[in-house]
């Protein structure tokens, strides 16, 4: 198997590196790293953490997948897309299993990138992309409701169905003041752009909210819920610790780890290649993954959580001018400033006001149109779409991917088993319609005693057995087969097993195969099968012509 190179984007943009790219880099990474504060403060606290760890997360994971990136322009750090699978994880296995999945997931996102399997993931089903996308969004906004409304609930259930239950139930001890709160933040968001689109407008609704509840708590108005009144602000520098791992934990927290893996991989390289449209510019699949596992490696030991490429910070960096890798860089440092000499003034920010930032967040990752028009798709889509979506939201993520990418590939071979087809030819051949037969000749008369069956498309399990059944359900036996196999393009075990039989049974009914227009791929196979040396290398003809003539042969000497 293939190796992949070592070669970050990083060291090839400072090649040709001048000031005034420095200059533009340097103001986008300000204004990223402002943009991502709010974000990683609210991913922090959602997931189940806590905001300081969302912060270092975006710190250090930042820094890192920018470093040792294969994109020019892809800012790293938390994402809304984990907040699902790290909260169930840290109830399930408290932030020590988070730190063995993270870390764990990091190893898997390196031997992805190693093995050169970045490509492979853009191969993963549309639908199920949008299923998952869309279940999380609204997972997220349920998540939402309790700070959203101010709604006095000491324990919400886990359960998504639960959860509104005991939203409906407890409705009657909403705080207006805290769903103002929130419902002005959503607002801020939606309108700071159409006033200055450069103004972010997250990081604009917690300045304004949070001076707002300042100035209501000295008119004593007390009943709004802020960060400082749920946690302990802690702004000193983490000590480095490895997770402790063990057989029991690593066997209990593969699946998540991989589910965590692979949304990383999916969203950093679908925000890469949405970078690459916009910049006129090519990313490094392989060497993103290394950077996403390098940076999910490193976060669990300073106590963060899982990272990935995140397509509005990475927008908000082209979008300021951002052209290189040092803009990922800039922004990384602008967050660590922030957290050594700001972080206790992140006490007095509203907990609706973060409630409401992520409701903007969830709506923006509903898809909703795209999820909309998969319903004008084939059936199939619209299956897997919902399976994956039911599954997301009310049981957990990663039992939606693996039941949506099994549905996938069950589907995908039941649709190549169709665009399969066998046909028999009892009398003439058309060489009009045929593409192997050799020379300018009217038609092929196909001699007495011999049968003609056609396979067209891949000859796999899911069509071996058909044919199988189709050969026994024929009455009569001919003295020769001809089995014209131009329109296969490869041959897996099932069909190679079935053919092996089929011939084996023929030979016992006195009748002979003859194989017609195997490709090179093809007849490799059946060599290293067996299944050549079984009919004898003169029964392989390279095309019909050929295959007639050998089987009037045969018909002849068994005369």
């Amino acid at each position: 198997m293939k190796i992949g190179g070592f070669n970050p984007r990083l060291f090839s943009s400072l090649k040709n590196y001048s000031k005034e790219l420095f200059v533009q880099d340097l103001l986008a990474g300000i204004i990223v790293g402002i943009v991502a504060l709010p974000l990683a403060i609210a991913f922090g606290i959602a997931s189940g953490a806590s905001p300081e760890k969302g912060i270092l997360t975006a710190i250090v994971a930042g820094f890192l997948i920018s470093f040792f990136g294969g994109s020019k322009v892809q800012i790293g750090g938390p994402t809304g897309a984990f907040i699902v699978i790290v909260y169930g994880i840290i109830q399930d296995y408290g932030m020590n299993g988070l730190y063995v999945a993270t870390f764990m997931a990091g190893i898997f996102l390196v031997l992805m990138g190693i093995l050169h399997l970045g490509t492979i993931i853009k191969y993963i089903p549309y639908p199920i992309i949008v299923g998952f996308t869309s279940g999380i969004a609204l997972t997220i906004f349920t998540t939402q409701i309790k700070d959203l409304f101010g709604l006095q609930i000491e324990n919400v259930p886990s359960g998504f169905i639960e959860k509104w239950g005991c939203y409906f139930q407890n409705i009657h001890t909403m705080d207006w003041w805290s769903l103002g709160v929130g419902v002005a933040s959503v607002l801020i968001i939606i309108f700071t752009p159409k006033i200055n689109r450069k103004l972010p407008g997250s990081l604009m609704a917690i300045i304004i909210m949070t001076v707002a509840c300042v100035l209501l708590r000295n008119a004593g108005i007390d009943s709004i819920e802020t960060i400082g009144s749920r946690f302990t602000i802690n702004s000193s520098i983490p000590k480095a610790s490895v997770p402790e791992i063990n057989m029991e934990t690593i066997r209990h927290l593969a699946s998540p780890a991989l589910v965590i893996a692979m949304l990383g991989a999916i969203e950093s390289l679908l925000s890469a290649a949405v970078a690459d449209g916009v910049i006129g510019d090519r990313h490094d699949s392989n060497q993103e993954l290394v950077a996403q596992g390098i940076a999910n490696m490193v976060t669990p030991m300073i106590g963060g959580i899982p990272a990935t490429g995140a397509i509005a910070r990475t927008m908000t960096n082209i979008n300021n001018g951002g052209r290189t890798p040092v803009a990922g860089l800039v922004h990384a440092v602008v967050l660590a400033v922030i957290y050594l000499f700001l972080m206790p003034l992140i006490q007095y920010i509203p907990m609706p006001c973060l409630a409401g930032i992520l409701v903007v967040v969830s709506y923006n990752m509903s898809e909703w149109r795209s999820f909309r028009a998969i319903f004008n798709n084939p059936k199939s889509d619209i299956i897997v779409l919902l399976v994956t979506f039911f599954l997301t939201v009310i049981f957990d993520l990663t039992v939606a991917i693996e039941v949506g990418v099994l549905i996938a590939c069950l589907l995908c071979m039941k649709r190549m088993a169709e665009t399969t087809n066998i046909k028999v030819i009892s009398d003439e051949i058309d060489p009009a319609a045929d593409t192997d037969v050799q020379g300018n000749l009217e038609h092929l008369t196909i001699p007495e005693g011999v049968k003609v069956y056609e396979i067209n498309g891949p000859y796999f399990f899911g069509i071996a057995n058909r044919f199988e059944e189709m050969m026994s359900d024929m009455g009569g036996h001919p003295k020769v087969r001809i089995i014209r196999m131009r329109k296969v393009p490869f041959i897996d075990s099932t069909g190679v097993h079935n053919l092996t039989n089929m011939c084996a049974m023929c030979s016992q009914m006195g009748v002979q195969v003859v194989l017609s227009g195997v490709n090179d791929n093809v007849l490799r196979v059946l060599e290293n099968s067996g299944v050549v040396s079984q009919l004898g290398r003169e029964n392989i003809c390279s095309h019909i012509n050929l295959a007639l003539k050998r089987s009037e042969e045969l018909v002849k000497a068994q005369a």
